[in-house]
């Protein structure tokens, strides 16, 4: 099948009544208006309850972003109740992919929003970074295992495929730890990255975009062996949650672009990593997320980077970690900043998709 025919495809069946597409456009515009018509009350309830308590580790950070004191925050909620409200309406809950994904959402959206309880009503920093990775491992174990269990019956379960060349490589018990790891770094990289308004969000929304284009065409078998990748049957559901997540955050960057009126706090950066890191696992694309997912990955580099480099020279490379914070310190406007990481994220996208086409040479 040529592209032109690819799109053919496409069309057709986004015309077909209760169709995959369908499903999938509805559940994004539905949680979409869900969050925009939810917002204006969810943000006034949050203010009462939640609002963002600027207390860092960096004095003249706190200074910068003193105007931002009191914005209401875990508006993460808004998300995961946009979600789990769409996805039951328009998604199989009897394909085991959709349970997992609202479970990894749910748990890792509830340790989230444990931290940023304690960071507002108790005074503190949230949880000790100890205390949340080891939840984090562990629920990544769990959803890791989970999904391995749903694929038993497939040759490829247990493995990993390189995008170049489509070499797979059989981890066996491995996997579970590798998996765990995915899931958890993605989680921490858009955690990481949540630190400005419509950052987190909008970078999110160009990443998860692309994986879920991934999904859907993981789940056609003929579109799957266009492409050169690994067809992953039943994997087309993972696009309807993912289409649900993606009008809610579309809906939350509504009230989160600057100046934000609310923040997403832990609550949702953490579970919409997860879920992202999940769905490129499930579908073998968790090495083409370093890619499309590059600005969280970079962020993280950034932060280990600075502490590496103090402890062996006692000199910090940037103003400030994680890298957009660098920039905040520089001097750059805050719009700015965003933009120009949207500019990039967009650009790491279309590489990490143009690998796709290198697989068919």
């Amino acid at each position: 099948m040529d592209s032109g025919g690819i799109a053919g495809a496409l069309f057709a069946a986004a015309l077909v009544p209760g169709s995959l597409t369908t499903r999938i456009a509805l559940a994004t515009l539905g949680a979409f208006l869900a969050v925009l018509i939810a917002g204006p009350f969810g943000i006034r309830w949050l203010r009462s309850r939640f609002g963002e308590r600027i207390d860092s580790a960096s004095a003249r950070l706190n200074e910068l972003h003193a105007a931002k004191q009191n914005t209401p925050s875990m508006g993460g909620l808004l998300l995961i109740g946009a979600t789990c409200l769409v996805t039951p309406l328009l998604a199989d809950l009897a394909n085991p992919f959709v349970p997992l994904l609202l479970f990894v959402l749910l748990t890792f959206g509830a340790l989230g929003a444990a931290d940023d309880w304690i960071k507002i009503r108790r005074l503190r920093r949230g949880l000790t970074p100890r205390q949340k990775f080891v939840v984090q491992v562990v629920l990544g174990l769990i959803a890791t295992w989970w999904l391995q269990s749903a694929g038993q019956s497939r040759s490829d379960a247990g493995t990993v495929v390189l995008p170049l060349g489509n070499v797979t490589v059989a981890l066996g018990t491995g996997f579970l730890i590798w998996g765990a790891l995915v899931v958890v770094g993605s989680s921490n990289g858009v955690n990481l990255t949540d630190g400005l308004d419509g950052l987190a969000a909008g970078t999110w929304l160009i990443s998860g975009t692309c994986i879920a284009v991934l999904t859907y065409l993981a789940g056609h078998a003929e579109f799957a062996r266009h492409l050169g990748i690994p067809s992953v049957p039943g994997s087309g559901e993972i696009t309807v949650v993912l289409g649900a997540m993606l009008g809610a955050v579309l809906g939350f960057l509504w009230f989160n672009c600057h100046p934000a009126q609310v923040f997403m706090g832990d609550t949702g950066a953490l579970s919409l990593g997860a879920v992202l890191g999940l769905a490129a696992l499930a579908v073998k694309q968790e090495l083409l997320l370093i890619f499309v997912g590059g600005v969280f990955v970079i962020e993280t580099l950034s932060v280990f980077f600075q502490m590496g480099t103090y402890r062996l020279i006692g000199r910090k490379p940037l103003r400030c970690s994680p890298l957009h914070n660098h920039f905040v310190f520089r001097g750059d406007p805050e719009t700015r900043i965003v933009t120009r990481f949207w500019i990039a994220a967009i650009l790491l996208a279309i590489a990490g998709l143009a690998t796709l086409k290198l697989r068919t040479l």
